[in-house]
């Protein structure tokens, strides 16, 4: 079951992290952009250039971290290059070994919830009994606010095709609060209320460690609420944003973990692949040697955890 397999190659390389690859094309260094625009600037261009940086990030981190991130609204803004440019990412990424999270944040109801989870988790039936993959990832995100006919389909593919879901439950961003806090007549909490919901939705594909394929996407920004969604879904496993540049500490994020340093991954983006540009390690490389400054930022990252972790028992 994949959600086995995230566990096995976190606990592997002792690095519960994701790198996220929002690549923007601001992101990457002027020596890629120089020798792809030098015939012309122009989408086509823009993500032949965030591929060759996003595959020299990939080289540099394989073999540290279990998974990548791949957020589709940056590729989406490219138009159809982007598109093409995630879905070469995210093959690149699983032929180095890596679990790849779709951060897409998709949904709806009924046959058009039916059309994403095909598109993205499932086979698309083209004809003459030929189906194929549209895009090449392990686990994707989802937005929960329709309810459970709009979550069902996702759940039958990741049944059907051996995927994931990480849907959203408390968010990392600063309003998450207007709707996610908001308490309801029973006591709790509409984050509480989603949580409960997806700790359900999940009980049919719990794998061997004990956690569901079915996740939650659970911010590092509240610890306290981190804390509390994790005493109540014991088996529901959290990708846990906000660690780095959002402003999260490893010691906000360990909430998150259970008291075997399972139960959630903690996804870093800008920070990693945007090391180069740091005060931390500007002056260690060239922009040159962007890969390596992601590197040394990735080992950074998980020791940091590690202590926290060790720290907390």
């Amino acid at each position: 079951m994949i959600i086995d397999k995230l566990i096995e190659t976190s606990v592997a390389k002792q690095n519960p992290t994701v790198i996220g690859l929002d690549t923007r094309i601001e992101y990457v260094p002027e020596h890629i952009k120089r020798r792809y625009f030098a015939s012309g600037i122009d989408m086509k261009m823009a993500c032949e250039a965030i591929l060759e940086f996003n595959r020299s990030i990939i080289d540099a981190v394989y073999d540290i971290v279990p998974a990548v991130k791949i957020q589709m609204a940056y590729y989406e803004m490219y138009g159809f290059y982007g598109i093409k440019c995630f879905n070469d990412t995210a093959r690149y990424a699983k032929s180095k070994g890596l679990i790849v999270i779709g951060d897409v944040k998709r949904n709806d109801i009924g046959a058009t919830a039916q059309a994403y989870a095909t598109a993205y988790l499932g086979q698309t039936f083209i004809d003459d009994g030929v189906a194929q993959n549209a895009f090449d990832v392990d686990f994707i995100t989802v937005n929960p606010y329709l309810g459970f006919d709009g979550i069902k389909p996702f759940v039958d593919a990741c049944k059907a095709y051996d995927k994931g879901l990480f849907i959203l439950v408390k968010t990392s961003n600063p309003s998450s609060g207007q709707v996610q806090d908001v308490v309801t007549r029973d006591g709790k909490s509409i984050y509480q209320i989603v949580g409960q919901l997806v700790e359900e939705w999940g009980q049919d594909v719990i794998g061997q460690f004990g956690y569901s394929a079915v996740g939650a996407v659970v911010g590092a920004t509240y610890p306290e609420q981190l804390l509390r969604l994790r005493q109540d879904m014991k088996h529901t496993y959290f990708l846990v944003p906000g660690y780095g540049a959002q402003g999260a500490s490893a010691e906000d994020i360990i909430n998150g973990f259970d008291e075997h340093g399972l139960g959630a991954i903690v996804n870093a983006s800008r920070s990693i692949i945007c090391a180069y540009k740091s005060d931390k390690w500007s002056k260690a490389f060239k922009p040159e040697e962007f890969y390596q400054a992601a590197r040394c930022e990735a080992i950074d990252m998980r020791n940091d955890i590690a202590t926290a972790m060790i720290m907390k028992r």
